[in-house]
């Protein structure tokens, strides 16, 4: 009886602890391991196979927040990103800080193995809407494909940047 005792106390115990740390885990949901896919530290290089830069893709805050660390090779220019699954609006954003001022405030989801972000309208120096979209895409390989695009109506798309992550190893 002893040792049924101890065991339904031990069955108890864990069953609050297990409970206690999803209580506690706010980012554990499906959806916050969507771009999981992208942490990892990468050499990124263009599609004509000219470096483009390195990143360094993290997890922070309490596995919350994917945050991206860009290094150029162009030299001086800098950038981080802070992603995040925005459980309100059921998306997920993107706030982009480089250190030339630039800004850039993206929303979307995961499609397959793609994640796709953009951002609202704006209207350009001509009056035409335009919006930009950055769509990661994860190989079989293990490398990540990383496109900006431009879209303008009325006007061809424009590639920003077309970039190839391979872990660095």
């Amino acid at each position: 009886m002893k040792y049924v005792y101890v065991l339904v106390c031990t069955v108890f115990m864990l069953q609050m602890s297990i409970a206690q740390q999803q209580q506690t885990c706010s980012c554990c949901t499906e959806h916050h391991d969507d771009f999981d896919f992208w942490i990892g530290e990468w050499d990124v290089t263009n599609p004509n196979g000219s470096k483009a830069g390195f990143n360094q893709i993290t997890k922070v805050e309490g596995n919350c927040v994917v945050k991206e660390n860009w290094t150029s090779a162009t030299a001086g220019y800098t950038g981080t990103s802070y992603n995040f699954y925005n459980a309100k609006t059921k998306q997920w954003e993107q706030i982009w800080i480089d250190n030339r001022g630039g800004s850039l405030h993206l929303k979307g989801k995961r499609v397959g193995n793609q994640m796709i972000l953009r951002t609202d309208d704006e209207k350009n120096t001509a009056g035409e809407t335009f919006y930009h979209q950055v769509t990661w895409t994860a190989n079989e390989d293990g490398s990540v494909r990383q496109l900006w695009e431009t879209f303008t109506e009325r006007k061809p798309v424009t590639v920003a940047f077309d970039g190839l992550y391979k872990k660095k190893g």
